[in-house]
């Protein structure tokens, strides 16, 4: 049985590598004279079978589980983005058909729900991975990484949707052939630092801080997440193994603000503009405060924190881009669902209020 399917971090791997190669002090930001608006404020969603999106949904169902999110309780959305979690890059490239696919893509995600959220201004993006799918992401990129590429990007066509790179592996990750599937999928669908069309917001999951992905985020942040020459629009840094305290979070944060200099090959230092901070709202049996209870949720106590990070070697402005909240409805098949009576209003959509989240997202900044 699936258990758990999501973007769960391994706390044995991270304190292996941390103590391969142990980080340095943790330097608090600078405070800005005007802290940096939230521009995205999202929710993975995993439907109601743990990410596996494997049944068409009843509409009228969907919405009494997940109407938080298009109304946080006055007619506005509480996010602004749903990254629908997870198709399965091996099924999506060879095409799969069976009960839960279609064409290598989960019959749940479909254009009702796609259309769902956008019909209230929620940005739509599909998540390939997860790390359940971690070794079909290595055959996948071993067997064909281009038409991979070249079948993610016509699926963000068909759906009007963007991709998200949920690549979780942590030892010999294939960057080069990552690197294939981002071509391929820029060739169709390139860069567009406006924001404009939903199809060309590819990203890209890293772990809470450096220390796990390490050599995903080496390469993702030298070659892919600068504000020079952006490749890839920005990256997650995911949930860690259970949810932190508001100083671990913000600690895992700074170290992609930081870099990882004693590294070898070193990860450079990643602009705020350029990444998220990830906070559960549903974990195994618990619904948190961040899902109920804004005043005593992490998304209020890191707020300031996140809005006033100064960078430290890449980008120019401060503040990271905003939250992501793993994960909507159901992301376990033994865990709490996020439907009634356990709706977010209270602290995702408060949250919206008190940080005046704009929806439709805006342009993100860029440096």
């Amino acid at each position: 049985m699936r258990v758990f399917r999501g973007k769960f971090r391994s706390a044995v791997g991270a304190i292996a590598l941390a103590t391969a190669a142990a980080a340095g002090p943790v330097a608090a930001p600078a405070a800005a004279a005007t802290p940096a608006p939230i521009q995205i404020y999202g929710a993975w969603h995993c439907s109601d079978d743990a990410c596996t999106w494997a049944t068409v949904r009843d509409m009228a169902d969907f919405d009494q589980k997940n109407h938080w999110l298009i109304d946080r309780g006055d007619g506005r959305p509480s996010v602004n983005l749903v990254v629908l979690s997870f198709v399965n890059p091996l099924t999506l490239l060879n095409g799969t058909t069976n009960s839960g696919n279609s064409n290598g893509v989960p019959i749940g995600m479909n254009s009702a729900v796609v259309n769902y959220f956008t019909s209230h201004g929620i940005r739509v993006m599909l998540s390939l991975g997860g790390i359940t799918y971690t070794d079909d992401w290595n055959t996948a990129l071993a067997q064909n990484p281009t038409l991979l590429g070249q079948k993610a990007a016509a699926l963000a066509s068909q759906l009007g949707v963007g991709i998200e790179i949920d690549y979780e592996q942590s030892s010999s990750p294939n960057v080069t052939g990552l690197q294939a599937f981002i071509n391929a999928y820029r060739a169709a669908h390139p860069y567009d630092a406006s924001g404009a069309d939903p199809t060309a917001r590819l990203t890209i999951d890293v772990a809470a801080g450096d220390r796990w992905l390490i050599t995903l985020d080496q390469y993702a942040t030298a070659n892919w997440l600068t504000t020079s020459n952006p490749v890839l629009d920005y990256a997650n840094a995911m949930v860690p193994s259970k949810q932190p305290s508001a100083a671990t979070a913000e600690s895992n944060w700074q170290e992609h603000l930081d870099g990882k200099s004693n590294y070898n090959p070193a990860i450079p230092p990643l602009a705020p503009a350029k990444f998220t901070g990830g906070l559960y709202i549903a974990e195994g049996s618990q619904v948190h405060p961040e899902c109920t209870n804004f005043s005593s949720s992490l998304q209020n106590s890191t707020g300031s924190w996140l809005q006033n990070a100064a960078p430290n070697g890449a980008g120019t402005s401060t503040g990271l881009l905003g939250y992501m909240f793993w994960a909507a409805e159901r992301p376990s098949t033994r865990g709490v669902t996020t439907a009634p009576p356990n709706s977010c209003e209270g602290g995702v959509g408060a949250g919206a209020t008190a940080y005046s989240i704009p929806t439709p997202m805006p342009a993100l900044r860029q440096s």
